[in-house]
């Protein structure tokens, strides 16, 4: 029996360079991962359930960031986390969009999630889940306006899918509404005789004439002769009601 464990070791110790190369891998995969996935598990806990524990606590931490800018999230914009992803750039520049064909439609797709979906390549909104549109976000809206016109850019530009494109217009129209962003006037040059008084139509009105008593107030009212004939229908018509 002794002499079977041996000849068992020995095969083992011929092929333990064979075997212990994974082995080896998978030890240091699992040094990799951080100190704190372990410290809640034993020492003897199994690999499958160690990885388990540092996939939640990755999740864990994309929902505190989540949570993080979800009441604030004009703040985004100015962490270290935006300024190392995005620069001093937009959020949607250098975003290519995918389409059929070399030559782009006309209009983006309706929306990047539908559900629990995403689709392969989503709009610069939708892939940034810290990227929240809101009309106090006045950083995030600048981005989406022109500088020159004021207007909106076009989603063909910015390749924002519609659902976020709407949502855009109606943060932009509240925040104007609000005063977050000022409103783009036009210049119009208005000519001096439009608004001039020196014409009849608009011109000063005479004073009232003062009347006297037995005197009418237009004086050709006074030349006037009504014809008689007309007087006596008036008065045949009305004769019970004139006294």
């Amino acid at each position: 029996m002794a002499a079977s464990f041996q000849g068992i070791a020995k095969v083992l110790g011929c092929l333990s360079p064979s075997l212990l190369h994974p082995l080896r891998q998978y030890q240091s995969c699992l040094q990799r991962l951080p100190v704190r996935s372990c410290l809640g598990l034993s020492p003897f806990a199994s690999p499958s359930r160690l990885f388990c524990k540092a996939a939640l606590l990755q999740d864990e931490d994309a929902a505190e960031a989540l949570l993080r800018y979800k009441d604030r999230p004009w703040d985004y914009l100015e962490s270290e986390e935006y300024i190392e992803r995005y620069g001093t750039n937009p959020v949607w520049a250098g975003y290519r969009r995918n389409h059929k064909g070399g030559i782009p439609p006309q209009k983006t797709r309706k929306t990047c999630i539908r559900g629990d979906k995403i689709c392969g390549n989503p709009c610069p909104v939708c892939r940034d889940p810290n990227v929240l549109i809101h009309h106090q976000n006045v950083k995030l809206l600048q981005q989406f306006i022109s500088p020159h016109t004021g207007l909106v850019y076009d989603p063909t530009r910015t390749g924002v899918c519609m659902k976020q494109q709407k949502k855009l217009h109606e943060a932009i129209n509240t925040a104007r509404d609000h005063g977050f962003l000022p409103f783009q006037i036009p210049y119009v040059e208005f000519s001096g005789e439009d608004y001039s008084n020196s014409h009849d139509a608009v011109g000063s009105t005479p004073p009232a004439q003062s009347l006297t008593s037995g005197e009418t107030w237009y004086k050709w009212y006074s030349e006037i002769t009504p014809d008689e004939n007309e007087v006596a229908k008036v008065k045949k018509t009305y004769k019970a009601y004139l006294k």
